[in-house]
């Protein structure tokens, strides 16, 4: 190999030895966090069950019909959470990862947006617990035919209850997604605001694709999507305009 050749490769090994420790560390960061809760598993998982528990019939109760159910599905739960405790110190070495690339006016850009994705993924997993949980649990409880015993199983009742979770944290992503696509010069706020309809339609086919098959999730997650996508366009602007002054303060 050329010395050429060995110049070009040294900053090559030297990012991917720091993407190697930025993943080392993200790893670590999930299995402390799942070591610290798995003690309470069995508290998280009647946390997160509450809403279903509290709406089922009177003398109804969950059950588990597979063998290691009872522990395999909160031991599931605490790596769901774990992860999402982690979200923080996941997003940092992210960022630590690639600002070193990026340029001043760039910086004072994302680093809002950082912190701000890690606010909004959380205000998701809330909006998901407080609001549909109840509503989309009751209206399933509330339709039980007559004669029929709802008890529901808690390996199936998790699964729905992370797709839920995972919709709705994705969903109040869209406002950073917005902001970013505007930024980066790839298409115009007006240009997106254009193309509204689009988007519309497109929140209700993902509303119906991630959520149970009932018009109440639907309705709840395709429009907190739409508003969110018009939060986006609006700070979208805003970015744009600031990045425009910044980039403007440092040519003079």
């Amino acid at each position: 190999m050329s010395d050429a050749e060995q110049d070009q490769s040294q900053p090559l090994i030297a990012h991917l030895t720091e993407l190697r420790d930025r993943l080392l560390r993200i790893v670590l960061a999930v299995l402390i966090c799942t070591l610290a809760l798995f003690p309470f598993a069995n508290n998280i998982y009647t946390f997160v069950s509450e809403p279903m528990q509290r709406l089922l019939p009177e003398g109804s109760s969950m059950i588990a019909t597979e063998i290691a159910s009872t522990f395999l599905t909160p031991f599931k739960l605490v790596l769901v959470s774990a992860f999402c405790l982690a979200m923080p110190v996941i997003l940092h070495q992210i960022w630590q990862f690639v600002s070193p690339g990026m340029y001043r006016h760039e910086k004072r850009i994302a680093a809002p947006l950082l912190i701000s994705s890690v606010a909004l993924f959380y205000a998701g997993l809330a909006f998901a617990y407080y609001v549909v949980f109840p509503l989309v649990f009751g209206f399933f409880s509330g339709i039980t035919p007559e004669g029929v015993s709802y008890t529901p199983d808690i390996a199936r009742f998790l699964d729905t209850a992370l797709k839920l979770f995972l919709a709705f944290g994705v969903a109040f992503e869209i406002p950073i997604a917005t902001v970013l696509v505007i930024a980066s010069g790839a298409i115009t706020a007006n240009e997106l605001a254009e193309k509204r309809p689009y988007v519309v339609i497109a929140c209700f086919v993902f509303g119906m694709l991630l959520t149970p098959p009932d018009v109440i999730s639907q309705m709840l997650l395709a429009v907190p999507m739409w508003l969110l996508f018009e939060v986006g366009i609006i700070f979208g602007r805003l970015v744009k305009k600031k990045a425009a002054a910044i980039g403007g303060e440092e040519q003079d």
